[in-house]
């Protein structure tokens, strides 16, 4: 997400399929914490609307795929914010997805259930858990 300059992004897989989530990083909504996930695919052609003050992140689930973003504003790199993946806090249901929460974000431990190990950027594994991330007001 972008901290200071946040945007509403329109996603879509367009090649192979991915489970895609957003989790509410807005203090004064009723939904503060809280995840949604869905599964977009080339097949079911579903869109995915993730408004400003929201967290974004998503697990390829074949092969390859191909991911297309519509966004508001322009992306600033050094305005980058993110979230552990695996924060309990949250507790987000990737599907596919087996192992243990052992404090660490760099998905050792886990797998897909077809034995495919996670494959973290080091930036995704730097992210911090809900209660230390930035909020929006």
């Amino acid at each position: 997400f972008q901290k200071h300059f946040p945007q509403t992004k329109l996603v879509r897989a367009i090649k192979g399929a991915v489970f895609d989530v957003a989790v509410d990083l807005r203090t004064d909504s009723e939904t503060y914490g809280k995840w949604y996930g869905i599964l977009l695919t080339e097949e079911n052609k579903k869109q995915f609307l993730i408004p400003k003050g929201f967290a974004h992140g998503f697990l390829v689930l074949t092969d390859t795929a191909e991911f297309c973003y519509k966004c508001d504003d322009f992306y600033h790199p050094n305005d980058e914010g993110g979230l552990a993946w695996n924060d309990p806090a949250i507790g987000i249901e990737w599907p596919e997805l087996t192992g243990t929460y052992n404090g660490s974000a760099s998905g050792e431990g886990y797998a897909l259930s077809d034995g495919t190990k996670l494959n973290l950027s080091d930036k995704d594994q730097l992210w911090d858990t809900l209660e230390n991330t930035f909020k929006f007001d």
